[in-house]
């Protein structure tokens, strides 16, 4: 399976830039400008897709974990610290480009919106985890631990999803119920952007589970090696 993936790679690569020079191109001379926000609201094109990215990354890492938690493999440890690594930078921009977006809006960058909030402690959890993997030694003790944070942390993730229906707040609503939909052009870039941003994630996820399982095999040849010297010695 790897294999094949890996001869599909240099497609789904060159796919990937297309898509997002599209959508970017979209983005600035397609999208119309909202009379209310301005141009401030483009933002809306990368934050949402962002934040989808954002939750593929750390469901990617969570159900790896669980995973790893019923058999433990390297693999399976390798996908979960790439997904909440790549989840995390994802993230970091969510919550950089929201507030941009609400001090425009609200006139406030920040108001502790429960969608919002519930976001920053997505944030707080997985970057704990991140800091766990990077602080700690990669031992299957370790691994274990973080395995575990991983999956309770994926909690948080159906809480952002619902925090407006069940708690509301000022935190904007478009497809979900309670939403007001998009008009034709403006959906239309958000669906490309939707899917650049997709096989963006795709795309770097790859690389670093590949990179990851490369050096792990880097490792191992090593070990061999050093056996083999010390029992020519």
């Amino acid at each position: 399976m790897i294999r094949t993936l890996d001869k599909l790679f240099p497609a789904v690569v060159v796919a990937t830039i297309v898509a997002c020079a599209v959508a970017f191109g979209m983005i600035f001379f397609y999208a119309p400008v909202e009379r209310t926000m301005g141009i401030v609201q483009k933002i809306f094109y990368v934050h949402v897709p962002s934040a989808m990215a954002t939750y593929a990354g750390f469901i990617v890492c969570s159900f790896a974990s669980l995973l790893y938690l019923i058999k433990p493999n390297r693999v399976w440890d390798v996908a979960a610290r790439s997904g909440a690594e790549l989840g995390l930078v994802f993230c970091m921009y969510v919550m950089i480009s929201g507030p941009l977006w609400a001090y425009k809006a609200w006139g406030k960058p920040w108001v502790w919106d429960p969608q919002l909030t519930a976001t920053f402690v997505l944030l707080l959890l997985y970057g704990g985890y991140v800091a766990l993997r990077a602080l700690s030694t990669d031992s299957h003790t370790m691994r274990l631990i973080a395995a575990v944070l991983a999956v309770v942390a994926c909690a948080d993730i159906p809480l952002i999803h619902y925090a407006v229906k069940y708690w509301g707040g000022l935190h904007p609503v478009v497809e979900r119920e309670g939403g007001g939909g998009l008009a034709g052009d403006v959906a239309t870039t958000f669906g490309v952007s939707m899917l650049a941003f997709l096989l963006l994630f795709v795309t770097l996820l790859w690389m670093l589970i590949r990179a990851r399982i490369t050096a792990l095999r880097v490792d191992e040849l090593h070990l061999e090696l050093s056996d083999i010297a010390a029992s020519r010695a």
